[in-house]
């Protein structure tokens, strides 16, 4: 495609020279090759756009540093990027309505219109699969449990018995939802089972990344809100609320009852105990781990986690730490000659 034509989709007027520049792919700047075009979003990237072979690169507005690629100032570049990827790459796949033969569906369970059932699915008695839903294969459905429209099962995710889940929601294969919440007493020299009697919630276009899982609550319910994005390798424990449009990198770890707000970042292998509350638009640096409430609006790091600013300042402390321990014992060496 000519880049005038693909720039005309953003209202962005080019020179008549740039406009001509044929464009065959779309690939990151490391990866890029004459006839690529990238995109340059983070300054941390400015040395592969330096050395990137793409012909053109989509830039912020105001960037002038003299690059070899042609350059096209956008608003937006990553965005704008992503929206020019349909046009370089295959379609998306599709999955016909209706249910494939080795599916085992319930009598009492009820399809919507337009539903696409995998091969080796099971749909237990008394759920219901809103329209539009896709079941991957070897994908699990619970008793009870309600699946709204246009969700996407991928294979070998599992929703357990009485679960609710909302309009739009992703599951990545190996997600567990409802699993029993992790709930013991130990009595008379032994572990016993406390029940898990609660359900799991999962509001409107959540997604949630392979292999995580979402446990039930002891009661009530585990409540994922609308618009949360979830990592794979994510463990939310029992009675968990996770707010509205939150991002949880791989492998955190959020304990029982703990409740987090809306627009709250937790970084990859970020740790919550139980019983906490963090407030909206905090975020939590990777490999963090939190045992107490964060106020809204605010930056943890650490382990244990603390403001960012008093983790700088006590971080640039100890990194002197072994200078004071050699200048004190070299006092303490000198203080018998003195005395």
């Amino acid at each position: 495609m000519k880049l005038g034509d693909l720039a005309g989709r953003f209202g962005v007027q080019l020179d008549p020279d740039l406009a001509e520049i044929d464009i065959r792919g779309v690939a990151s700047l490391a990866d890029a090759n004459p006839g690529d075009l990238s995109f340059f979003g983070n300054p941390k990237y400015i040395g592969a756009l330096r050395k990137t072979r793409a012909s053109v690169v989509l830039v912020p507005e105001g960037f002038n540093e003299p690059v070899p690629p042609r350059c096209v100032p956008i608003e937006n570049p990553a965005g704008a990027f992503a929206a020019l990827l349909p046009f370089f790459t295959p379609e998306p796949l599709k999955f016909p309505p209706g249910i494939h033969p080795t599916a085992v569906i319930a009598d009492s369970a009820k399809i919507g219109e337009g539903c696409s059932i995998g091969a080796y699915s099971v749909v237990e008695k008394d759920a219901v699969i809103g329209a539009r839903t896709i079941l991957g294969p070897h994908a699990f459905v619970g008793q009870e449990t309600t699946l709204g429209e246009d969700c996407h099962l991928h294979p070998h995710s599992t929703v357990r018995e009485r679960c609710t889940i909302a309009n739009r929601v992703i599951l990545h294969s190996g997600v567990v939802i409802g699993a029993d919440g992790f709930g013991y007493e130990f009595r008379d020299g032994r572990q016993e089972k406390i029940p898990q009697t609660g359900t799991v919630q999962i509001d409107d276009d959540v997604e949630i990344g392979a292999n995580s899982a979402v446990d039930r609550a002891r009661f009530g319910r585990t409540w994922i809100q609308k618009g949360t994005k979830i990592d794979n390798l994510v463990q939310i424990g029992h009675n968990v609320t996770i707010g509205e449009h939150c991002i949880l990198c791989a492998q955190v770890g959020i304990s029982g009852s703990t409740r987090i707000g809306n627009y709250v970042t937790l970084a990859g292998k970020v740790g919550l105990s139980g019983h906490i509350e963090i407030g909206d638009k905090v975020m939590i640096g990777a490999m963090s781990g939190l045992a107490k409430n964060v106020p809204p609006n605010t930056i943890m790091f650490g382990a244990p986690a603390q403001p960012i600013r008093e983790y700088k300042e006590n971080y640039a402390l100890l990194r002197n730490i072994r200078k004071l321990y050699n200048r004190v014992k070299a006092l303490e060496a000198r203080a018998p000659e003195e005395s």
